[in-house]
């Protein structure tokens, strides 16, 4: 499974939900008709998807076999969304056309110095996306990097490595 969003809130009065997208483009989601939700711990539940539309940097959706009113869409507020990784355009190994976030996590991040700051354990998905970095130098730290350009140099999947132009002593 492919990790592609989170469920933020209830929507209306009709059991709709507020998505916040993990994917490149907010209706990116959209297009699956099914959806596994979980809260990742690797028991995930089959949800038809009826209606969905983006709503400015998010995505509002009607999962009406799972909730007909607003209590039962706050029921599933922080449920994961995933998609079966076979179900997903295939991606080159190289990275060249892409990568899906959970393809990140385990990679050595490496700064423009040649230092190695650590390995990428998990990614913050926000307004401005943030690597959350188990750090070698720092006993054990986790450091924060934003993924943004100005920061992440190269994502480079089949060296399995990231280079950031960022100082280990940030």
């Amino acid at each position: 499974m492919v990790v592609m969003g989170r469920i933020i809130g209830s929507y209306g009065v009709n059991g709709w939900v507020k998505i916040f997208p993990f994917t490149e483009f907010v209706d990116g989601l959209i297009v699956y008709p099914i959806w596994w939700l979980g809260n990742g711990d690797g028991a995930w539940r089959e949800v038809k998807v009826i209606k969905g539309r983006a709503h400015t940097d998010k995505i509002l959706v009607s999962l009406l076999d799972q909730c007909a009113d607003r209590a039962a869409a706050m029921q599933l507020k922080n449920l994961l969304i995933a998609i079966p990784r076979d179900k997903l355009p295939i991606l080159s190994n190289d990275g060249a056309d892409g990568y899906y976030w959970e393809d990140l996590i385990g990679l050595k991040v490496i700064n423009l110095k040649s230092d190695e700051l650590g390995c990428v354990v998990g990614i913050i998905s926000s307004s401005n996306d943030i690597l959350q970095v188990h750090s070698l130098r720092k006993g054990e730290q986790e450091v924060l990097i934003p993924f943004i350009n100005r920061v992440i140099v190269k994502v480079d999947i089949e060296a399995r490595q990231i280079i950031v132009d960022w100082e280990s002593d940030y």
